[in-house]
């Protein structure tokens, strides 16, 4: 399933650097009483560095600017970027226009499309020090060595559900990301919605340096693990954090502590098998084998690392296990889950989990017939569209008066 990188054009660069756009003024998360904060906390206790949010670009470093959109070689059934961005894989790339995602990797600021036309998709970079090395780090984290139309064609000669889900969800690619941006992602998604995810991920994304402004959407480079060692747990549970705060800081901690430093360690889990990557990671506070296959998954190159959750034990036993369907949920039943996606999909398991696992979001169930859907997911949709229909009829008749 290994295909060659595309030789893609670069895109113009532009004479003059960006100059970054002003910064509106940077707020905590909501805490649970509703009030906000800044983030210029006094904290005589700790001995860590107070920590603030940085607002402007660095002067002085070299940056580019690209004019225009350049192809990036993939089409839509490689890479539809609503499939692959909001699904919970990362929280750090906004929705910066329709079917156009913006983000950073290192020190690059980049967006991403899919043409309105084609679907085929474009990039663009807004700033970087160097244009081949920000089209390197998008390729690499976008995993583009990978085929994902010849591996679901794989998965549908087998699999005739999949294959049908795979027509109508082409494009869902599992990215590449920085490991420790990941870890620290999941660390703040424990027992957490997507949209809470996304804020501590955004405070915490805004202590690193700030690259520009897209769409109204401040963009910063994540804090490298010194800068994260800075941040206090007081500091986070004021932003709202809880419990969590302890977990970063903590983790923050022990990866200082590796011989050779954190970021490296954490790299050459890459080169590890999966067992031993899941239990290096849950020495790590705050860590449990379900975010330690979520990490392994989406930035270790882990590709049968099954991360398992109510959600994936629904799909297994109604597609994978039918007879543990009356049975609760244990740790030695999410290695008897893991084990059937691998034994059914192979080396690339947790690509094929992660289709199904989209299949099951509600914002995504709107693109699939009706069969997929449940009863009560049918019902739900039929009391809406009913609903419509007397707002439409009383709307006419309203006109009509």
């Amino acid at each position: 399933m290994k295909r060659q990188r595309p030789q893609v054009p670069l895109s113009t660069t532009a004479k003059s650097p960006l100059l970054p756009p002003p910064t509106p003024p940077q707020t905590l998360l909501k805490s649970r009483t509703t009030t906000t904060t800044t983030i210029q906390i006094s904290s005589k206790k700790s001995k860590r560095t107070i920590l603030k949010p940085t607002t402007t670009a660095a002067v002085g470093k070299t940056t580019i600017s690209s004019t225009n959109w350049a192809p990036l070689g993939l089409i839509q059934a490689e890479l539809f970027l609503p499939l692959t961005f909001p699904t919970g894989q990362t929280f750090r790339w906004k929705q910066t226009g329709p079917f156009q995602y913006t983000g950073t990797l290192g020190p690059h600021l980049i967006s991403l499309k899919n043409h309105h036309e084609n679907g085929n998709v474009y990039y663009h970079i807004h700033r970087s020090p160097s244009e081949s090395a920000a089209k390197s780090a998008l390729l690499d984290f976008l995993n583009i060595d990978i085929s994902l139309t010849d591996m679901w064609a794989e998965f549908s000669v087998s699999d005739s559900r999949f294959s049908e889900l795979a027509r109508h969800l082409q494009g869902a690619r599992v990215l590449r990301q920085d490991p420790l941006e990941c870890l620290i992602q999941f660390l703040c998604s424990s027992n957490n919605n997507i949209a809470r995810i996304t804020k501590m991920v955004d405070f915490i994304s805004s202590l690193g340096e700030h690259l520009g402004n897209v769409e109204g959407f401040d963009f910063h480079e994540f804090p490298s693990l010194e800068r994260l060692a800075m941040i206090t747990e007081q500091q986070l549970r004021e932003a709202g954090f809880g419990y969590r705060a302890k977990y970063i800081t903590g983790t923050v901690d022990a990866l200082q502590s590796k011989p050779g430093g954190g970021a490296e360690w954490l790299s050459s889990l890459r080169k590890s098998d999966l067992q031993v990557v899941v239990d290096a990671l849950c020495t790590l506070p705050g860590v449990g084998p379900k975010v330690a296959s979520c990490i392994a998954l989406f930035s270790l190159d882990q590709h049968h690392a099954i991360p398992v959750d109510t959600h994936v034990w629904q799909i297994a036993t109604r597609y994978l296990l039918p007879e543990l369907a009356a049975v609760r949920l244990t740790p030695k039943l999410c290695s008897r889950v893991a084990d059937a996606f691998v034994s059914k999909y192979g080396k690339y398991a947790g690509w094929a989990q992660t289709l199904l696992f989209i299949a099951e979001l509600p914002s995504q169930k709107t693109l699939l017939p009706s069969h997929f859907w449940t009863i009560n997911e049918k019902k739900s949709a039929t009391k809406k569209e009913q609903s419509r229909s007397s707002q439409d009829l009383q709307a006419s008749e309203d006109s009509g008066k």
